[in-house]
């Protein structure tokens, strides 16, 4: 696959729908934020092109264009695309696990709520980045498709909960589209304070709303806890649809032999 030059994207960008809820965001975060990239099979008249963010990745076009070791690029990621580009993702890994995935979108009002005493809940501005920086490890996920703490602490779209100068939960714009937002949040792991993260999810749900765009929300169907926390926020089902989560390239040929 070919990292595709920035210049060429007006004319590749139908390949994908726009104001749709959910990962179906993606590009239209891509093209806004350019925190991404964009993959092609060939720069004229490609067949086979794909938008990748974070750990994330859409794919669309004729499998039939590409070999197994064109999707190396994709290696650790998880890759949403048509049913008939399976059997080359398959030959593609040598892991290939299926999530199913539940997109809510926001139709209800939720009360707002006052944080408890010595929490304050605000939005992150550029000088937060290093406070990002100290969240656990598996939480850095959150600030991925904006390219990393100081860049999604610039961006506006993240309100946190703080104690002290302690980041305790964050909800943010994972994906920024032109029509929905798609919201991710974390929590540090103090069941004391899980509940904080309702109050940033209605924070940034309020100021999406006045941007005139609708909060949508992106959960696996076996995650309980999260689809709890949709639905407490007003978040109600829209769609499900299935991702692949992928390990490393599959060896084949003299890689197979070695």
């Amino acid at each position: 696959m070919i990292n595709l030059p920035p210049h060429r994207l007006p004319a590749l960008v139908r390949w994908f729908p726009t104001g749709a809820p959910g990962s179906a965001a993606l590009t239209e975060h891509v093209l806004t934020t350019e925190a991404g990239r964009w993959w092609v099979d060939r720069v004229i008249q490609p067949r086979v092109i794909a938008a990748e963010c974070g750990d994330h990745v859409l794919l669309r076009g004729d499998p039939q264009a590409l070999m197994p070791r064109d999707l190396r690029v994709f290696a650790d990621r998880s890759i949403e695309a048509p049913g008939r580009f399976l059997p080359l993702i398959g030959a593609s890994f040598d892991r290939v696990v299926p999530w199913q995935r539940m997109v809510y979108v926001k139709r209800c009002p939720v009360p707002a709520t006052r944080p408890p005493r010595g929490v304050t809940v605000r939005r992150l501005n550029a000088q937060d980045a290093r406070a990002l920086t100290t969240l656990p490890p598996a939480m850095s996920w959150i600030h991925r498709t904006w390219g990393g703490p100081d860049a999604l602490a610039r961006s506006g779209y993240a309100w946190a909960a703080f104690q002290g100068d302690r980041i305790v939960a964050v909800a943010c714009t994972y994906f920024l589209g032109t029509a929905y937002e798609d919201v991710a949040c974390v929590t540090v792991p103090d069941p004391r304070l899980q509940y904080l993260a309702l109050d940033c999810i209605n924070a940034l749900c309020s100021d999406i709303a006045a941007r005139g765009h609708t909060p949508s929300w992106t959960c696996s169907a076996s995650n309980r806890p999260g689809r709890l926390l949709a639905w407490t926020a007003g978040f109600r089902p829209e769609r499900e649809y299935a991702h692949y989560a992928v390990g490393t390239p599959a060896a084949t040929g003299r890689e197979a032999a070695g």
